[in-house]
């Protein structure tokens, strides 16, 4: 396993910082990479169907799949076949984390419209968007989907507001939200793979200054406990507002 990484950053949406931790280290993405992904959405046409398959092109050539038992999305696995809306998946992106769901969006958006919105939220060239879920080849070729800190802080600046209100139907609540206030506004993604926890958020708390926060660990200790972690860090990060 690679070194034990603690990442933070802690920001306002005009960028500013007000907290950082090895806020420039990367660290694979894994489905962090769906918000830029559903920024890039907003381009498209999100009443449009597409057909629900579970194969998909891969950058490196040829073609590649994944298994049901590797995605968190019944519903979507259970219409294969059948039609889908792109905003719907994109929903089921977001709030399941569906792997199946973000491969069909991104086949329709495209890699370089999610470069594109990287760009314009100014990330430096430690984060990288090349690949869908689930290619190994694109993987085994060196094609990396890597983030910092700082950049996702930047990408959480630049999210438009209809993808800040998909976030904030997230299932996934255990990390991040867990470690603020009760009843705060909390729109967050979370990712995570064998020794892999993030999440990132913004938080809107009532009355005070909104702001981003991003908190990625790479490390041996069970999911829950770096789950655990990373709301300490959000509670930690809550005091350290100014």
């Amino acid at each position: 396993m690679e070194q034990e990484l603690v990442a933070v950053w802690l920001g306002g949406l005009d960028g500013t910082t007000w907290w950082e931790q090895d806020a420039d280290e990367p660290a694979y993405a894994a489905s962090l990479v769906k918000v830029p992904l559903a920024t890039a959405a907003e381009r498209v046409d999100l009443d449009q169907e597409v057909l629900v398959h579970a194969d998909f092109a891969s950058v490196a050539g040829g073609r590649f799949s994944f298994e049901r038992e590797d995605d968190q999305d019944d519903v979507t696995w259970d219409a294969l076949g059948s039609t889908e809306t792109l905003r719907e998946l994109r929903r089921r992106a977001i709030v399941d984390s569906s792997n199946i769901a973000t491969n069909l969006l991104l086949e329709v958006v495209g890699v370089p419209a999610v470069q594109a919105v990287l760009r314009e939220a100014g990330v430096g060239p430690r984060t990288t968007f090349t690949r869908g879920i689930g290619d190994l080849a694109g993987r085994e070729a060196g094609l990396a989907n890597d983030v910092t800190a700082r950049d996702l802080g930047r990408v959480l600046a630049h999210t438009p507001p209809a993808v800040e209100q998909v976030m904030l139907d997230q299932r996934h609540r255990d990390a991040i939200p867990a470690g603020l206030p009760a009843g705060t506004h909390v729109a967050n993604k979370t990712g995570w793979v064998d020794g892999i926890t993030h999440d990132m958020a913004i938080v809107r708390p009532e009355g005070d200054v909104p702001f981003a926060l991003v908190v990625l660990t790479r490390t041996d200790e069970p999911h829950e406990a770096a789950e655990a972690r990373i709301a300490a860090l959000a509670a930690e990060a809550w005091g350290r507002r100014p």
